[in-house]
């Protein structure tokens, strides 16, 4: 068997596989998906870099909760850059099988796509030929709102104070922060590939945008292309944003 068609096995084998898994897991949750509008023609010299990347990708997912890979080729257009992040709180174990899932997921959302990422609530993946690593990206791609909802004038100061602090940079490199205060809790999040300085200028950003799309929402979610910001207040979350919540969001490349 050759080297490509190993690979594609072990692709179809690996969707199969967490295909058929129970998804009761929150991780796995879907949360927005975007595909190239390029293609690359099957059983093509970019077909066996997508498959060999993606595989990278969930062979490391299970020893770290962040990398990236690059699959170089004799032409630039056939060159192929990809990563992937867990949410900083899950454990390596969890991390491997979420980004499992969303390369699965991949495989079906951006068939043929010489481009695509796709966000579950616990991981991010996203593969392209053209380079994005450390690369400052502030478009928004995504943004939720719970129903709004009876918030003082203390509890506004006290949840805006504290999206504030996780904005707040001490010198050192927090990719993963989490706050809470007055049943109010928050999370944010830059992908790893940002530097310190790029990763606060992201979080600053989604943090204003945050506060005025939502205002005074029972719970809010807004993700740029290299960073998130999320709010709930206790009881209030809703997992899918589904029902009360309202959205705006898209899944251009």
């Amino acid at each position: 068997m050759s080297k490509i068609s190993t690979v594609k096995a072990f692709i179809a084998l690996l969707a199969i596989t967490v295909l058929a898994a129970p998804t009761t897991s929150s991780t796995d949750s879907f949360v927005f998906g975007g595909c190239s509008q390029l293609k690359f023609t099957p059983g093509s010299p970019y077909e066996s870099n997508v498959n060999l990347l993606l595989t990278s990708l969930v062979n490391s997912a299970t020893l770290t909760t962040y990398s990236n890979f690059t699959v170089k080729s004799p032409t630039s257009q056939d060159t192929l850059y990809g990563l992937f992040q867990c949410r900083g709180d899950l454990s390596n174990g969890d991390c491997g099988r979420c980004v499992a899932r969303a390369v699965s997921q991949l495989g079906t959302l951006c068939l043929d796509s010489s481009g695509g990422a796709l966000q579950l609530e616990g991981c991010f993946v996203k593969y392209d030929n053209a380079t994005f690593l450390g690369v400052e990206d502030k478009t928004e791609v995504l943004h939720k709102c719970g129903p709004l909802i009876g918030y003082d004038s203390d509890e506004m100061n006290r949840r805006d104070a504290m999206l504030d602090y996780l904005g707040t940079g001490d010198g050192s490199y927090k990719p993963f922060r989490v706050g809470g205060v007055g049943g109010v809790s928050s999370v944010a999040q830059c992908v790893q590939d940002l530097s310190a300085s790029e990763c606060q200028d992201c979080l600053s950003e989604a943090i204003g945008r945050l506060k005025t799309v939502c205002g005074a929402a029972a719970w809010g979610d807004l993700y740029l292309a290299k960073c998130y910001v999320r709010f709930s207040k206790a009881g209030a979350y809703s997992q899918d944003g589904n029902g009360n919540g309202n959205g705006n969001g898209n899944g251009k490349q």
